[in-house]
């Protein structure tokens, strides 16, 4: 099994990448967080999975120890596959899993790609015990639902998009990246929502 791939990035796809190293083009596929580190002709080293099917043997990789372990955590979890966990992890950090399902919520994990309520139940059922095996003390700290700062317009838009059914885990840090950047409620909804839909694209 291969452990790692350490190469240079000659070409990056919507759900993958070329990883050249020794001569040899790799491709790997990634999610969505970990592509937006990658640009061509960077240096990179993913840890990787290797998938073998009847008609195919994949590689997955990640840039990070932390995204690698939940992908595993999640490939513990039955009817579970690569590519559902890879859209797991394409829209939500690993800190911000690991809260969900501390906290239950399976509101949230419904509007994950490929996860609808049962799936969702089973999972809180099958990780609840498992996620703080590997989860790190930063990650306990990322995981606390502890909103934005509320300057008066942070709060009222978190409140607009809690009324639409967003969670504040899910909320809070997109806020902190767009919070004094916009003079006006309506300007800053938008905004997240456009964050929302690239998170989920």
């Amino acid at each position: 099994m291969i452990g790692y791939i350490r190469g240079k990035v000659t070409a990056l796809f919507k759900d993958a990448c070329f990883l050249e190293a020794g001569g040899i083009g790799y491709r790997i596929f990634i999610s969505d967080k970990t592509r937006q580190r990658l640009s061509n002709g960077q240096e990179a080293k993913l840890l990787t999975y290797m998938a073998v099917r009847e008609d195919a043997i994949l590689l997955y990789g990640f840039l990070g120890q932390e995204e690698y372990d939940l992908f595993l955590v999640l490939l513990s979890v039955s009817k579970i596959g690569p590519k559902v966990a890879m859209g797991i992890l394409s829209s939500m950090d690993p800190a911000q899993f690991v809260g969900a399902v501390k906290a239950q919520n399976v509101s949230r994990l419904t509007k994950l790609p490929g996860i609808g309520k049962k799936t969702a139940e089973r999972l809180l059922v099958e990780l609840k015990d498992k996620v703080g095996a590997f989860a790190s003390e930063d990650m306990e700290g990322a995981v606390e639902t502890e909103g934005p700062k509320d300057d008066g317009i942070t709060g009222e838009a978190v409140k607009a998009l809690m009324s639409l059914g967003y969670e504040m885990e899910e909320i809070a840090p997109i806020m902190k990246r767009l919070a004094g950047s916009y003079t006006n409620v309506s300007a800053l909804v938008s905004a997240a929502l456009r964050e929302f839909a690239r998170n989920r694209e």
